[in-house]
């Protein structure tokens, strides 16, 4: 599936550079490209964001000033329900995934806030804010059948991308790092994402969330239970990855680590 800007695109402007027809953005154009044209229009992000149509995020958007000095980001958005907020397109993307996955989101900033509660702000993030962190900024879920999750694990590429195929037609792969979704914008071959295992049976983007929010455990993601995918090697989702070698490049499409 080949993607476009669209025709008198603005692409000096960053919210003019972002292809809403891309497969990836699917399930964010329909809220993302009104609110990227109202901020192309002059509007703050802060306040397109926090417009009419964002009851259903758990949390308001503020100019980045807010933020008081000295005072941790994630503690801030849990105790004010106000996510600071610059305007580019990795805050932009940020608030995008509030509005889509507010349920997730709110548990994700729980766990921080009672981690920095508990511990402080220090050098180290210790194991869950850390895979809390790489999972909010490139994480992605992924559903699909039992024979690509198998494939995927084991770094099986040439199994999951080329004898595997035509299964790729019953996976959905649905981004929710937000800095992922920014590097997107200009993709590049070895992007990855840290892919978590979702049911098959998710159709929704309601029900995604939902069931996310409640499957974010603290000891299950301390472990970082996340699988590397390179996006550009999703079937359908870059038309070079059609053609023969694509999937034999070693930098991007590494082979399993070796055991200890």
């Amino acid at each position: 599936m080949a993607a476009g800007l669209a025709e008198g695109a603005d692409t000096s402007c960053p919210w003019g550079r972002v292809d809403w027809s891309a497969p990836w953005l699917a399930p964010w154009r329909t809220v993302g490209e009104p609110l990227a044209q109202q901020v192309q229009r002059g509007l703050p992000v802060s306040q397109a964001l926090g417009g009419s149509h964002a009851a259903a995020a758990p949390v308001g958007f503020a100019p980045q000033a807010e933020l008081p000095e000295g005072v941790a980001y994630e503690q801030f958005i849990f105790e004010s329900r106000r996510v600071p907020t610059r305007d580019n397109l990795h805050d932009f993307f940020n608030g995008l995934v509030w509005r889509q996955f507010p349920q997730t989101k709110r548990r994700l900033n729980q766990l921080q806030a009672t981690a920095i509660a508990r511990d402080g702000v220090g050098a180290v993030r210790g194991p869950l804010r850390d895979a809390i962190t790489v999972f909010d900024e490139n994480g992605a879920v992924l559903a699909a059948p039992p024979a690509l999750w198998a494939a995927l694990a084991a770094r099986e590429w040439q199994r999951l991308f080329v004898e595997l195929r035509p299964l790729w037609r019953e996976a959905r792969l649905v981004l929710f790092g937000h800095a992922l979704l920014e590097k997107l914008v200009s993709p590049r071959k070895p992007m990855v994402a840290h892919v978590y295992p979702a049911p098959e049976a998710m159709t929704s983007i309601a029900d995604l969330d939902a069931w996310l929010a409640r499957d974010v455990q603290p000891a299950t993601w301390a472990a970082k239970p996340f699988a590397p995918l390179p996006v550009l090697g999703v079937p359908g989702w870059w038309p070079a990855n059609e053609a023969p070698g694509f999937y034999d490049d070693p930098d991007v499409f590494r082979p399993p680590r070796a055991q200890a």
